[in-house]
């Protein structure tokens, strides 16, 4: 079905949290010298334009990174993400935002490697075209939960996986779960973040009960509600499953995650959550 096209919602308030710990993941890998190994399985088009006509039909940038730029004295996993983002809009003015792709590659050394999948038809050349050296990252039309059981273990011998789906396909909600299931088994070591959205509550529980049940332990979870999620008026808020994270995740995290609900609320029902699925 590849309806989605994430350049609709780019710069929103998910997009903040994935893309603040996939940013918080990737400083915690770097500062060991051995190489790492990330594979992304729903990797986008990296980088986006938001002048395009799609961005600007919702401007759902304007409630989230927007927002975020404009703010002082943030916390520093806050300011790491924005550090990258300012980058890429050197004069100040919001004109790009990085997909996962783009805040991986802010970190990646020349010894690491990025496996990037993409099936969207009009997504992956533009994905293939962000990123033509193959020697740092490998683009593949394909299904990224295939390329869990393929590229897994990894040389490396440090990795990262995210696995970011539009969930359009309802199945996506189970694929996930055992896509997670058959990475920890093979490539237990490594880490893993699963994004999901919180459309409704109990869609949203059913996904935590379903990871919590495949016994994996070190899960910490990271979920962000800018509403109340019991109104039907779309996307409330998302989450971040992370196993493996960082050790110093859980501390950062208490620090960016109420002051990412203070500043993106949209009523006063906003709230979040920070706690641990499974301990080590």
């Amino acid at each position: 079905m590849l309806s989605y096209r994430h350049i609709y919602h780019a710069g929103n308030h998910a997009d903040i949290l994935k893309h603040i710990v996939v940013s918080e993941i990737c400083h915690h890998l770097v500062k060991k010298d051995n190489p790492f190994f990330y594979l992304d399985t729903h990797a986008g088009i990296g980088l986006y334009e938001l002048s395009s006509d799609q961005a600007q039909l919702n401007r759902e940038f304007d409630s989230g990174i927007a927002k975020l730029m404009n703010c002082p004295d943030v916390p520093e996993a806050v300011q790491r993400y924005l550090d990258i983002v300012n980058e890429l809009n050197p004069d100040g003015q919001l004109r790009l935002y990085p997909g996962s792709p783009k805040v991986v590659d802010a970190y990646v050394r020349q010894k690491d490697k990025l496996h990037l999948c993409e099936l969207h038809p009009n997504d992956y050349p533009l994905l293939a075209a962000l990123f033509p050296n193959k020697r740092r990252a490998n683009v593949e039309k394909g299904d990224g939960f295939a390329a869990v059981k393929a590229m897994l273990p990894p040389p490396q011998k440090r990795g990262f996986v995210l696995m970011d789906p539009p969930y359009e396909v309802k199945k996506d909600y189970q694929t996930v779960v055992k896509t997670l299931e058959q990475g920890v088994s093979r490539f237990s070591q490594g880490t893993y973040a699963i994004w999901y959205p919180v459309l409704s509550r109990k869609q949203a529980d059913d996904l935590l009960k379903a990871v919590e049940s495949t016994k994996i332990r070190n899960i910490l979870l990271l979920e962000l509600n800018i509403r109340d999620t019991e109104k039907n008026r779309g996307m409330a808020g998302s989450g971040m499953i992370v196993v493996n994270p960082p050790w110093t995740m859980e501390k950062e995290a208490q620090a960016f995650m109420p002051f990412l609900t203070k500043l993106l609320a949209e009523d006063q029902d906003a709230h979040y959550q920070l706690r641990w699925i499974t301990p080590e």
